[in-house]
Protein backbone atom coordinates (compact mmCIF):
# COMPACT_ATOMS: atom_id res chain seq x y z
CA UNK A 1 0.00 0.00 0.00
CA UNK A 2 2.68 2.34 0.75
CA UNK A 3 4.29 1.81 -2.34
CA UNK A 4 0.86 2.91 -4.73
CA UNK A 5 0.37 5.96 -2.24
CA UNK A 6 4.16 7.20 -2.83
CA UNK A 7 4.24 6.21 -6.79
CA UNK A 8 0.53 7.91 -6.73
CA UNK A 9 1.75 10.92 -4.62
CA UNK A 10 4.37 11.38 -7.50
CA UNK A 11 2.16 11.11 -10.51
CA UNK A 12 -0.04 14.20 -8.66
CA UNK A 13 2.84 16.19 -7.93
CA UNK A 14 4.09 16.25 -11.22
CA UNK A 15 0.73 16.91 -12.83
CA UNK A 16 0.12 19.81 -11.01
CA UNK A 17 3.13 21.36 -11.50
CA UNK A 18 2.68 21.09 -15.36
CA UNK A 19 -1.14 21.64 -14.90
CA UNK A 20 0.06 25.07 -12.87
CA UNK A 21 3.18 25.70 -15.44
CA UNK A 22 5.21 25.70 -12.84
CA UNK A 23 7.50 22.65 -14.45
CA UNK A 24 9.74 24.92 -16.48
CA UNK A 25 11.21 26.49 -12.92
CA UNK A 26 12.96 23.01 -12.35
CA UNK A 27 13.72 21.58 -15.55
CA UNK A 28 15.22 22.27 -18.86
CA UNK A 29 11.88 22.51 -20.82
CA UNK A 30 13.39 20.40 -23.59
CA UNK A 31 13.69 17.66 -21.39
CA UNK A 32 10.35 17.68 -20.17
CA UNK A 33 8.98 15.04 -21.92
CA UNK A 34 10.88 12.89 -19.77
CA UNK A 35 8.67 14.10 -16.85
CA UNK A 36 5.70 13.31 -18.94
CA UNK A 37 7.14 9.92 -19.17
CA UNK A 38 8.04 9.37 -15.75
CA UNK A 39 4.32 10.30 -14.57
CA UNK A 40 2.37 8.56 -16.81
CA UNK A 41 5.14 5.22 -15.63
CA UNK A 42 4.72 6.02 -11.96
CA UNK A 43 0.81 6.13 -12.30
CA UNK A 44 1.13 2.66 -14.39
CA UNK A 45 3.20 1.41 -11.43
CA UNK A 46 0.96 2.76 -9.34
CA UNK A 47 -1.93 0.71 -10.25
CA UNK A 48 0.17 -2.31 -10.24
CA UNK A 49 0.57 -2.05 -6.81
CA UNK A 50 -2.68 -0.98 -5.47
CA UNK A 51 -3.63 -4.05 -7.50
CA UNK A 52 -0.78 -6.55 -5.29
CA UNK A 53 -2.09 -4.92 -1.98
CA UNK A 54 -5.19 -5.36 -2.78
CA UNK A 55 -5.03 -9.14 -4.06
CA UNK A 56 -2.78 -9.63 -1.12
CA UNK A 57 -4.64 -7.68 1.32
CA UNK A 58 -6.42 -10.87 3.14
CA UNK A 59 -3.20 -12.30 4.32
CA UNK A 60 -1.98 -9.17 6.22
CA UNK A 61 -1.96 -8.77 9.89
CA UNK A 62 -4.57 -6.32 11.82
CA UNK A 63 -1.98 -4.37 13.10
CA UNK A 64 0.09 -3.98 10.09
CA UNK A 65 -3.49 -2.98 8.71
CA UNK A 66 -3.82 -0.17 11.07
CA UNK A 67 -0.28 1.18 11.07
CA UNK A 68 -1.03 2.12 6.86
CA UNK A 69 -4.11 3.25 7.49
CA UNK A 70 -2.19 5.57 10.12
CA UNK A 71 0.56 6.10 7.70
CA UNK A 72 -0.70 5.83 3.80
CA UNK A 73 -2.84 9.26 4.06
CA UNK A 74 0.92 11.27 4.98
CA UNK A 75 2.72 9.41 2.66
CA UNK A 76 0.18 10.20 0.01
CA UNK A 77 -0.55 14.15 1.11
CA UNK A 78 3.00 15.27 1.55
CA UNK A 79 4.57 15.87 -1.92
CA UNK A 80 1.56 17.21 -3.20
CA UNK A 81 1.27 19.64 0.06
CA UNK A 82 5.07 20.42 -0.64
CA UNK A 83 3.94 21.05 -4.46
CA UNK A 84 0.93 23.56 -3.18
CA UNK A 85 2.39 25.38 -0.64
CA UNK A 86 5.75 25.55 -1.14
CA UNK A 87 5.70 29.15 -3.08
CA UNK A 88 8.27 28.86 -6.58
CA UNK A 89 9.31 32.29 -6.72
CA UNK A 90 11.54 33.90 -9.95
CA UNK A 91 15.36 33.74 -8.86
CA UNK A 92 16.45 37.38 -9.10
CA UNK A 93 19.40 39.60 -7.56
CA UNK A 94 18.17 38.81 -4.24
CA UNK A 95 19.25 35.45 -5.01
CA UNK A 96 22.69 36.76 -6.59
CA UNK A 97 23.27 38.65 -3.36
CA UNK A 98 23.01 35.43 -1.27
CA UNK A 99 24.14 32.93 -3.25
CA UNK A 100 27.37 35.04 -5.09
CA UNK A 101 28.70 34.70 -7.67
CA UNK A 102 32.00 33.15 -8.86
CA UNK A 103 33.79 33.33 -12.24
CA UNK A 104 35.52 29.78 -13.21
CA UNK A 105 39.41 29.66 -12.14
CA UNK A 106 38.97 33.11 -10.24
CA UNK A 107 40.48 33.58 -6.75
CA UNK A 108 38.04 30.85 -4.14
CA UNK A 109 36.76 29.29 -6.93
CA UNK A 110 37.79 25.31 -7.73
CA UNK A 111 37.98 24.41 -11.27
CA UNK A 112 35.74 21.86 -11.26
CA UNK A 113 32.68 24.51 -10.49
CA UNK A 114 31.77 22.91 -7.03
CA UNK A 115 31.96 25.24 -3.68
CA UNK A 116 32.74 24.16 0.03
CA UNK A 117 29.13 23.24 0.72
CA UNK A 118 29.47 20.93 -2.20
CA UNK A 119 26.90 23.10 -4.55
CA UNK A 120 27.69 24.56 -8.12
CA UNK A 121 28.67 28.08 -7.54
CA UNK A 122 26.79 30.79 -9.74
CA UNK A 123 28.99 31.69 -13.06
CA UNK A 124 28.76 33.98 -15.32
CA UNK A 125 29.51 32.12 -18.24
CA UNK A 126 27.51 28.77 -18.88
CA UNK A 127 29.87 25.81 -18.79
CA UNK A 128 28.61 22.72 -20.59
CA UNK A 129 32.38 20.73 -20.87
CA UNK A 130 31.48 18.61 -17.95
CA UNK A 131 28.89 17.21 -20.22
CA UNK A 132 31.58 16.28 -23.19
CA UNK A 133 34.83 15.32 -23.37
CA UNK A 134 38.09 17.82 -23.97
CA UNK A 135 37.89 17.19 -27.67
CA UNK A 136 34.06 17.04 -28.04
CA UNK A 137 33.26 19.82 -26.16
CA UNK A 138 35.85 21.94 -28.31
CA UNK A 139 34.28 20.55 -31.48
CA UNK A 140 30.87 21.07 -30.49
CA UNK A 141 32.05 25.58 -29.61
CA UNK A 142 33.59 25.98 -32.98
CA UNK A 143 30.81 24.20 -34.36
CA UNK A 144 27.84 27.02 -32.62
CA UNK A 145 30.76 29.78 -33.00
CA UNK A 146 30.21 29.56 -36.92
CA UNK A 147 26.70 30.55 -36.42
CA UNK A 148 27.25 34.01 -35.02
CA UNK A 149 30.89 34.97 -37.02
CA UNK A 150 30.84 38.04 -38.24
CA UNK A 151 30.71 41.66 -37.68
CA UNK A 152 27.57 42.95 -38.06
CA UNK A 153 24.93 43.14 -34.78
CA UNK A 154 23.81 40.46 -32.60
CA UNK A 155 21.11 40.18 -30.89
CA UNK A 156 20.78 37.62 -28.00
CA UNK A 157 17.45 36.12 -27.68
CA UNK A 158 15.69 33.75 -24.94
CA UNK A 159 16.17 30.60 -27.02
CA UNK A 160 19.92 31.60 -27.85
CA UNK A 161 20.88 33.66 -24.46
CA UNK A 162 23.01 30.23 -23.04
CA UNK A 163 24.88 29.30 -26.17
CA UNK A 164 26.11 32.80 -27.21
CA UNK A 165 26.96 33.91 -23.33
CA UNK A 166 28.95 30.35 -23.32
CA UNK A 167 30.52 31.73 -26.45
CA UNK A 168 31.55 35.25 -25.41
CA UNK A 169 33.72 34.17 -22.32
CA UNK A 170 35.07 31.08 -24.71
CA UNK A 171 36.41 33.93 -27.76
CA UNK A 172 35.83 37.12 -26.75
CA UNK A 173 38.19 38.14 -29.57
CA UNK A 174 35.44 37.10 -31.66
CA UNK A 175 33.15 39.72 -30.18
CA UNK A 176 34.73 42.20 -29.51
CA UNK A 177 34.06 45.48 -30.62
CA UNK A 178 30.62 43.60 -31.99
CA UNK A 179 27.52 45.53 -31.52
CA UNK A 180 25.26 43.21 -28.62
CA UNK A 181 21.16 43.57 -27.72
CA UNK A 182 20.01 41.48 -25.02
CA UNK A 183 17.41 42.00 -21.60
CA UNK A 184 18.87 40.79 -18.55
CA UNK A 185 18.42 41.98 -14.46
CA UNK A 186 20.28 44.27 -13.10
CA UNK A 187 22.51 43.52 -10.10
CA UNK A 188 24.52 45.91 -8.58
CA UNK A 189 27.86 45.42 -6.52
CA UNK A 190 29.66 47.97 -4.23
CA UNK A 191 32.82 46.74 -5.40
CA UNK A 192 32.09 47.65 -9.45
CA UNK A 193 31.15 51.48 -8.94
CA UNK A 194 30.23 52.70 -12.25
CA UNK A 195 29.18 49.12 -14.13
CA UNK A 196 26.32 46.63 -13.32
CA UNK A 197 25.62 43.12 -14.02
CA UNK A 198 23.20 42.52 -16.32
CA UNK A 199 21.65 38.64 -15.43
CA UNK A 200 19.35 36.31 -16.13
CA UNK A 201 18.98 32.85 -14.34
CA UNK A 202 19.79 29.51 -16.34
CA UNK A 203 19.18 26.11 -16.40
CA UNK A 204 21.27 23.59 -18.19
CA UNK A 205 19.44 20.51 -17.38
CA UNK A 206 18.12 20.92 -14.59
CA UNK A 207 17.76 23.27 -11.33
CA UNK A 208 20.64 21.95 -9.87
CA UNK A 209 23.04 22.68 -12.53
CA UNK A 210 21.52 26.30 -12.57
CA UNK A 211 23.46 29.76 -12.74
CA UNK A 212 23.29 33.25 -13.07
CA UNK A 213 25.16 34.22 -16.54
CA UNK A 214 25.85 37.40 -17.70
CA UNK A 215 27.86 40.10 -18.44
CA UNK A 216 29.36 43.19 -16.71
CA UNK A 217 27.84 46.77 -18.14
CA UNK A 218 28.80 49.94 -18.20
CA UNK A 219 27.89 53.21 -20.13
CA UNK A 220 26.29 56.43 -18.89
CA UNK A 221 23.14 54.77 -18.49
CA UNK A 222 23.96 52.01 -16.26
CA UNK A 223 22.62 53.50 -12.97
CA UNK A 224 19.44 51.43 -11.98
CA UNK A 225 17.97 49.37 -8.94
CA UNK A 226 18.32 45.98 -8.52
CA UNK A 227 15.78 43.64 -10.34
CA UNK A 228 15.02 46.02 -12.96
CA UNK A 229 14.55 44.36 -16.37
CA UNK A 230 16.50 45.87 -19.29
CA UNK A 231 16.90 45.65 -22.55
CA UNK A 232 20.46 47.02 -23.68
CA UNK A 233 22.16 47.60 -26.86
CA UNK A 234 26.08 48.60 -26.96
CA UNK A 235 29.52 47.30 -27.89
CA UNK A 236 31.58 44.70 -26.20
CA UNK A 237 35.08 45.64 -25.17
CA UNK A 238 37.35 43.06 -22.84
CA UNK A 239 38.74 44.94 -19.87
CA UNK A 240 40.71 42.98 -16.55
CA UNK A 241 38.72 42.95 -13.58
CA UNK A 242 41.08 42.99 -10.25
CA UNK A 243 38.52 41.44 -8.28
CA UNK A 244 37.36 38.33 -10.41
CA UNK A 245 41.23 38.44 -11.44
CA UNK A 246 40.44 37.72 -14.92
CA UNK A 247 40.26 39.89 -18.21
CA UNK A 248 36.06 39.51 -18.97
CA UNK A 249 33.93 40.82 -22.00
CA UNK A 250 32.27 44.26 -20.51
CA UNK A 251 29.21 45.22 -22.46
CA UNK A 252 29.61 49.73 -23.00
CA UNK A 253 26.00 50.33 -23.19
CA UNK A 254 24.95 52.89 -26.09
CA UNK A 255 21.25 52.32 -25.62
CA UNK A 256 18.85 51.06 -22.97
CA UNK A 257 15.01 50.39 -22.60
CA UNK A 258 13.25 49.66 -19.20
CA UNK A 259 11.16 46.25 -19.63
CA UNK A 260 8.93 44.45 -17.88
CA UNK A 261 9.86 40.97 -16.21
CA UNK A 262 9.12 38.01 -19.00
CA UNK A 263 6.58 35.69 -18.42
CA UNK A 264 9.08 33.10 -18.11
CA UNK A 265 12.38 34.81 -16.83
CA UNK A 266 14.04 31.58 -17.04
CA UNK A 267 16.54 30.72 -19.94
CA UNK A 268 17.79 27.16 -21.11
CA UNK A 269 20.33 25.57 -22.87
CA UNK A 270 19.64 24.00 -26.29
CA UNK A 271 22.17 21.70 -27.66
Amino acid sequence: MIRFLILAGYFELTMYLELSGKLDQYINIKYSYLAYISMVLSFILALVQLYCWMKNSKVHSHLSGKWAKLTSPMILVFPVLVGLLVPTVSLDSTTVQAKGYTFPLAAGSTSSGISQDGTRVQYLKPDTSLYFTKSAYQKEMLAELKKYKGTSPLTITSANYMEIMELIYLYPEEFSNRDIRYTGFVFNELDHEGYQFLFRFGIIHCIADSGVYGLLTTGEQTHFANNTWLTVSGRITTEYNAKLEQTLPVLHIQHVEEKAQPKNPYVYRVF
